[in-house]
């Protein structure tokens, strides 16, 4: 049976760089920087430059708070361009906005895109660098947030370029 697709973020058709915020490690004393925006072509970039100066190590940015209910799908495709840095998408979910966060990690190559499938079950419960194997399991049905994050002592400027991100389920439902 065919599956089926939800498109989250078309840069080429949602350019609304202005629906990101970075979060970096300014929040606790660090000196790193990230920007979210869109080019010209449609592109979502992240982009800054990660330091570990003052205690730092980690820039990320976040999508505006925006309820999306993904019941009905196996889990979230990327189709990405990095720096051959290591990077995490992560999720929130409602209602705590600053808490947990749902992360999975993935390898870049630099200069190729790659189209990543990343199943809700590969997604695991972090807070501030941490993972808190108590909490309870991604609630796909009250996502809150989308984001990228860089961390993980990879010092120096980095760039991961978004062509897309979509929901996807193996099968119609």
């Amino acid at each position: 049976m065919q599956g089926k697709t939800r498109e989250l973020f078309d840069f080429a058709e949602r350019s609304d760089q202005d629906a990101w915020r970075s979060v970096d490690d300014v929040v606790m004393g660090g000196v790193s920087s990230s920007q979210f925006r869109v080019t010209s072509g449609g592109i979502g970039v992240f982009e800054g430059v990660l330091s570990l100066e003052s205690g730092g190590g980690f820039a990320s940015v976040r999508s505006r708070p925006e309820r999306v209910d993904l019941s009905g799908y196996d889990g979230l495709e990327v189709r990405v361009r990095g720096d051959g840095k290591r990077y995490r998408l992560r999720l929130r979910t409602y209602p705590d906005r600053e808490g947990v966060a749902y992360h999975v990690g993935f390898d870049t190559q630099s200069g190729v895109w790659r189209s990543i499938r990343f199943p809700f079950e590969t997604f695991r419960p972090r807070f501030r660098g941490r993972d808190v194997p108590e909490a309870p399991a991604l609630d796909v049905s009250s996502i809150t947030s989308f984001g990228w994050l860089v961390a993980d002592r990879q010092e120096g400027p980095f760039c991961l370029e978004v062509d897309w991100v979509r929901a996807y389920s193996q099968e119609e439902r």
